[in-house]
């Protein structure tokens, strides 16, 4: 019974220190969506270090297609999220950079961390909420908002963040 009881505070200590998007697809903003579910499109252009247009008005309960055009010379991403989410992940993102597997204009495939000494075999860009675009690419991410909420969307490449590539986005009834 005590063994019982401590494997229920571990878990419990464990799903307290996680932050709520940690298991894949659950976002308390919404989530992914198919592309023929879209009510709307929105093209977003990302250019060095910026977004345009840099804020946009959502509806709860809408699902919106944006496409992601990279007209810059690096590569970008675009991430939903909020303030301390955007944080946590451009730590993601400087050690993606910092072993070698994020490049200034792509991300460099098939890399093997563990022959080179990194923990970091699981190491991939492929939450929902994301996307990568190279210069000169487009990408697409669709996504249905659940409530309304204030978020940004962000590229957490290293010091692109800081550098103001961010926006504004109103989840509004």
């Amino acid at each position: 019974m005590l063994m019982g009881k401590r494997l229920i505070l571990v878990a419990c200590a464990l799903a307290l220190s996680a932050p709520s998007w940690a298991s894949p697809g659950h976002f308390d903003f919404g989530q992914p969506a198919p592309a023929a579910k879209a009510s709307r499109s929105i093209e977003v252009l990302m250019g060095d270090m910026r977004f345009d247009p840099g804020a946009l008005d959502i509806k709860a309960g809408e699902t919106v297609r944006f496409v992601l055009v990279n007209k810059g010379q690096l590569l970008h991403e675009f991430n939903l999220g909020n303030a301390a989410m955007h944080a946590d992940h451009q730590k993601e993102m400087l050690k993606m950079q910092q072993s070698g597997q994020l490049m200034p204009t792509a991300m460099k495939a098939g890399m093997d961390h563990a022959a080179m000494g990194h923990d970091q075999a699981s190491m991939r860009h492929d939450d929902p909420n994301s996307v990568l675009v190279e210069p000169g690419k487009t990408g697409e991410l669709t996504w249905t908002f659940s409530k309304a909420t204030r978020l940004e969307f962000a590229c957490n490449i290293p010091g692109h963040y800081q550098a103001g590539m961010k926006g504004d986005l109103t989840v509004s009834q």
